[in-house]
């Protein structure tokens, strides 16, 4: 009897640090809020920031002043997705943003579009290519739900030199429909998910002298389009 229960001890524990090492870097999605009988995942382009002007920037003008435009790069190790591939899709630039701090304390700015872009079907990870010039200011990606709520995730520190892909998991949606991000109503099968309305970075005082620069690159997701794509065509439209 004692040799099976340490036999069990050691299957248990193997299996935690199985699954601790699972956890560990980009979130998996298929593991993230399953809770239809089927997935049909997908990676897609949220924006490639190659429009001149459709990013703006701002942060509290006793705070320090802040540059946003466009730079022609971009990491050389990013992989296109397959879907894109031969479609000649314009790539050629990067969003800048620079920042002149007026003076040193808490303080945060923000990069946001002219208006929230949506992305299809149930989100599942967000991610995008950041050059954070090995700061301790730390990401965070802002978002409106179903309902227009908005939220914002944690992506990470930019304590990393040269171009860095981060990734964040949308946390799924409660049980109850209402409460946390929500991306779907069960009771409408043609409204889904989420829209991005920007991000903030909050600066760690100790560093927020001088000028900053950040870039970004390649916003994608990976998201669920089962039920885009099973929707019932002979269904009502209920905008009258």
């Amino acid at each position: 009897m004692k040799r099976v229960f340490i036999a069990a001890l050691i299957l248990f524990s193997a299996g935690f640090l199985f699954a601790q090492q699972n956890e560990i870097g980009a979130p998996n999605a298929e593991r993230i809020g399953v809770d239809a009988a089927q997935q049909q995942l997908k990676e897609i382009s949220v924006d490639k920031f190659e429009h001149d002007g459709y990013w703006l920037s701002s942060m509290s003008s006793d705070e320090g002043y802040t540059t946003t435009r466009l730079f022609s790069g971009g990491p050389q190790n990013k992989e296109p997705l397959t879907e894109e591939e031969g479609l000649n899709i314009p790539d050629r630039y990067v969003l800048g943003t620079k920042v002149d701090f007026l003076r040193r304390g808490h303080s945060s700015f923000t990069i946001f579009p002219m208006r929230p872009i949506p992305i299809e079907g149930i989100t599942k990870t967000i991610s995008l290519w950041v050059v954070g010039r090995n700061y301790n200011h730390e990401l965070k990606i802002l978002l409106q739900d179903y309902f227009g709520r908005p939220f914002e995730l944690y992506v990470g520190k930019l304590n990393f030199q040269g171009w860095k892909k981060l990734t964040v998991a949308v946390p799924p949606q409660a049980a109850d429909g209402i409460n946390g991000i929500v991306q779907r109503n069960y009771h409408y099968n043609n409204q889904l998910g989420i829209k991005i309305t920007g991000f903030r970075i909050d600066c760690d005082p100790m560093e927020t002298y001088g000028s900053y620069y950040v870039y970004f690159d390649d916003l994608r997701a990976v998201t669920d389009l089962f039920a885009e794509n099973n929707r019932d065509p002979d269904d009502m439209a209920d905008a009258w």
